[in-house]
């Protein structure tokens, strides 16, 4: 049984690497990318750099390199506005920027550690977690900022010095926050920023990229020493399955049509799982990529996946690899 499960996840080629575009310079960490897809541009937070990287989709180019940051981390998107938000958690900042021409139209202040973010459509409101170690605070806050206005309208302190990724569900009020610190995720009712239940994730192991499957109600967590993906029942908390993940991961991505779930690691591989029904997953291929190559960005009409290769620790070339999505 083993044996097969080996030649299967050897077998099965979901990724091909297309191309790499190389950063030249840049050393430290990047963050997280986001798309423009009508505009052809593709954004990546240049977290320790300070800036926010900018590139073609045709050309895969590097067309601009926005300055002005401290730690820039989440980026959104906005066309139907044509703006970019970014949060930026050493300036303690919501940056809103005009996509024209990357001049800033407005920011919102009082945000010190400003990172992990979501955003919610439907209310234009974006959930942004600030506070927290990062900042010498023991506690960490969500703060829901109207993006109509560009004011805070909501808080809620969390208990907890380091969360990292968050969830929306978008048939109800709740969102779903990962405690890494306390190895639990927090249920928020974000309408009344309450929060209404705690599941530990019984393990030990820091739980930190969030993704969320709505269809099946299952919340897709990765969690790092050891690397696991953990698969969790949203509405009852209780842990569906536990499989080995990509160690040192800060992102994942989850492709609902095709059941494909994507860890990239900073060990230099990325980990790709089926999901053959809510409670069946199992590891279609380990892709080798490279070291340092931990937050990714899946564009399904494009058919790519973009992984961000941070230099930190390992010193690593500093580059964006652009794989084909393969069937």
């Amino acid at each position: 049984m083993l044996a097969s499960f080996r030649a299967r996840a050897q077998a099965v080629v979901p990724l091909k690497l297309q191309t790499s575009v190389a950063l030249p310079g840049f050393t430290g960490d990047f963050d997280h990318f986001a798309v423009d897809e009508i505009g052809g541009r593709l954004f990546l937070a240049g977290e320790d750099h300070k800036t926010v990287e900018v590139f073609d989709l045709k050309t895969n180019h590097r067309i601009k390199s926005i300055t002005g940051f401290g730690a820039p981390h989440a980026i959104f998107y906005l066309p139907e506005s044509d703006r970019i938000l970014v949060t930026d958690g050493d300036k303690g900042f919501l940056r809103i920027l005009r996509g024209k021409d990357y001049s800033e139209e407005a920011h919102v202040a009082g945000l010190a550690g400003a990172d992990s973010a979501r955003l919610d459509a439907a209310t234009e409101t974006l959930y942004v977690i600030t506070g927290g170690k990062d900042v010498l605070l023991d506690h960490s806050f969500v703060v829901a900022i109207n993006l109509n206005t560009n004011e805070k309208a909501g808080e809620l302190r969390i208990e907890s010095n380091h969360v990292e990724g968050l969830a929306l569900e978008s048939s109800s009020s709740r969102m779903f926050i990962n405690l890494t610190d306390k190895h639990a995720v927090a249920v928020v009712d974000r309408k009344a920023m309450k929060e209404i239940a705690h599941w530990p994730i019984g393990t030990q192991a820091d739980n930190s990229p969030m993704a969320y499957d709505e269809a099946h109600r299952r919340l897709l967590i990765v969690c790092r020493k050891p690397g696991t993906l953990l698969v969790m029942d949203s509405d009852s908390g209780r842990v569906i399955a536990q499989l080995p993940a990509a160690e040192r991961s800060d992102d994942i991505a989850f492709d609902a049509v095709n059941g494909r779930i994507y860890v990239p690691g900073g060990d230099g591989h990325i980990f790709v799982f089926k999901q053959n029904s809510a409670d069946q997953y199992e590891l279609l291929a380990k892709v080798t990529s490279e070291l340092g190559a931990k937050t990714c960005l899946l564009v399904p009409s494009l058919a790519r996946f973009y992984v961000a290769v941070s230099p930190g620790d390992t010193k690593a070339a500093a580059k964006v690899l652009i794989y084909r999505l393969l069937s």
